[in-house]
């Protein structure tokens, strides 16, 4: 069982920065992919980016590559995301999830309560 608590968001305005982190708790972290996904108002809910357990491997959505970076520190069972060039569409609230490397929600297990993030314009 691994559970999942994110912190970091907040209100910024286009263009600025904010660094997402996430928290797991259970030994077994540095085992799991890690992944961040988000929903804004009235959208499902999206991938943004993934890590590899090892962090050997990166993978993100196109609507934020070369903006956000995924990284992770397995001695602190923490997973971070690093946004920046932030943009009005980016508001979302942002979920970090454990599980399989992938892009899809069905091949994670288990997921945080997410954090809101908010740009304004």
């Amino acid at each position: 069982q691994v559970q999942l608590v994110e912190s970091g968001g907040g209100l910024v305005q286009a263009g600025g920065s904010l660094s997402l982190s996430c928290v797991a708790s259970g030994r077994t972290f540095s085992s799991y992919a890690m992944g961040w996904f988000r929903q804004a108002p009235g959208k499902e809910r999206e991938f943004v980016a993934a890590i590899s357990w090892r962090g050997r491997s990166t993978y993100y959505a196109q609507s934020v590559k070369g903006r956000f970076t995924i990284s992770r520190d397995n001695a602190k069972n923490t997973v971070y995301l690093q946004m920046n060039s932030l943009k009005p569409d980016d508001t979302a609230v942002y979920y970090c999830a454990a599980g399989v490397l992938a892009g899809q929600e069905a091949k994670y297990d288990y997921w945080g309560q997410g954090t809101q993030v908010t740009v304004s314009s």
